[in-house]
């Protein structure tokens, strides 16, 4: 009897790490794991030199992903429907002075929240329907309403600070920790899960991935394509609300120019992440591991005690790079 027998079924597992390999989540995944052997490796070999296992660098670690992380969150979903929010950054200051204002003019703590929250959502909601409506890119709206909240967060400021002081127990919630989790990073996990059933177990989500590849075919298939858009701008400024509050419970304090540059820092986590810039495209794991690698390396270089502008060229180089890569994987896995 003839051997009928065809392709070895030793290399099907092969095909399909290959496949996988050309995900950029899958890539962006491997290089964090492998810089994590890396610094655990000297940091056992030099650990009084490279601190990076320190109880103290962990902690902070833990405490400073989740801001820029959350915002992330919010901007990677709005992204993925082709849009783009600048504002972000100065919703987070306004939504973390929103929030110390009311409590400090005697309201409870979850009044003063639920005003801070509910700014964020007004904001990304305005931004959405200016966008979609007058059909003019996002960049610019978003550029507009970046320069606006500015304006609105120095004018209640007068350019000076604002402190948000709530008891021990509503602070535990922001600041404390969780068999030795810190609670901002149970937040950001808490957040990107959220994010993870929206995006990828919703209708909502399936509709927002539509939008983003192809606006015209979602709208010729019965998907309000605006009303998805707004959605996802509400989104985005909900999160960027949350990291604010978040932030000024954890550190006390907040400052009118403490949002600047995080618009510009969380795009940069979600290309590295593997989103892509025209929409249609990304995971919640590949935001979640952008923010975690960012975050590292950044890490990494304050403990060798570089230079504080090597931290801006790093941003700067790794977004080309995660651009021309993910551009490049792109096309590769489109032939």
């Amino acid at each position: 009897m003839a051997d009928i027998s065809t392709t070895p079924p030793a290399k099907a597992p092969q095909g399909s790490f290959r496949r996988l390999m050309r995900e950029p989540i899958a890539n962006i995944t491997l290089l964090f794991i492998l810089l994590q052997i890396v610094c655990v490796l000297v940091a056992l070999a030099y650990p009084n030199e490279f601190r990076y296992l320190s109880a103290t660098n962990i902690g902070l670690l833990m405490k400073a992903i989740p801001t820029l992380g959350i915002i992330a969150l919010g901007v990677g979903i709005l992204m993925i429907t082709g849009e783009f929010d600048l504002s972000v950054g100065s919703v987070y200051t306004l939504a973390a002075y929103v929030a110390a204002i009311v409590f400090t003019a005697g309201y409870p703590v979850l009044i003063a929240v639920g005003c801070a929250l509910l700014v964020g959502i007004v904001i990304g909601v305005i931004n959405g329907l200016i966008t979609v409506r007058a059909a003019i890119p996002s960049f610019i709206t978003t550029m507009g309403s970046m320069l606006v909240v500015r304006g609105i967060v120095r004018w209640l400021s007068e350019s000076g600070s604002v402190s948000f002081r709530p008891s021990a127990e509503v602070a535990a919630i922001f600041t404390g920790s969780v068999a030795g989790i810190e609670a901002p990073f149970i937040w950001f996990i808490g957040l990107s899960v959220l994010a993870w059933i929206l995006l990828h177990r919703s209708k909502l989500g399936n509709h927002m991935f539509l939008v983003g590849g192809n606006e015209r075919t979602a709208t010729a298939v019965g998907i309000a394509s605006q009303r998805v858009k707004v959605i996802a701008f509400a989104l985005a400024g909900l999160a960027a609300a949350l990291a604010g509050v978040i932030s000024i419970a954890r550190v006390g304090t907040a400052t009118p120019a403490q949002g600047t540059g995080l618009e510009l820092r969380a795009i940069a986590i979600c290309v590295i992440g593997g989103l892509a810039l025209n929409g249609g495209r990304g995971t919640v794991l590949g935001i979640f591991v952008g923010a975690c690698l960012l975050y590292m390396v950044e890490d990494v270089l304050l403990l060798l005690r570089a230079p504080g502008f090597y931290l801006d060229v790093f941003v700067g180089a790794i977004l080309v790079g995660a651009v021309i890569i993910n551009t490049w994987m792109t096309r590769r896995s489109s032939k």
